[in-house]
């Protein structure tokens, strides 16, 4: 089922290392972070893209799906921001520099 509202909804889950490590593991319906780091947003998740100065091209989607997850977690409060903002908004980055 497509979501209403998103640009794109992700069809087979992903798993990446972020190097983000919380204290305990989080699971949510879409997204399980857990305590080595490892994030893995499951099929169904809808995102809006990259945002911001950034334009949707291919080399910044997966970027944009892990940092939208992430950002996720921390308005749900599942994450503390102040933590790690820092550390999302840097691994943004260096996944569109490796894409």
């Amino acid at each position: 089922m497509y979501r209403s509202g998103y640009k794109y909804q992700l069809a087979h889950d992903y798993t990446v290392f972020t190097g983000i490590r919380p204290i305990k593991n989080i699971e949510t319906p879409y997204i399980r972070l857990d305590k080595g780091g490892r994030i893995m947003i499951k099929a169904g998740y809808a995102w809006d893209g990259p945002s911001g100065p950034v334009i949707d091209t291919k080399q910044n989607m997966r970027a944009s799906l892990v940092h939208d997850a992430l950002y996720q977690l921390m308005r749900r409060k599942h994450l503390k921001a102040k933590k790690h903002k820092d550390k999302a908004d840097q691994l943004f980055k260096r996944m569109c520099i490796e894409d």
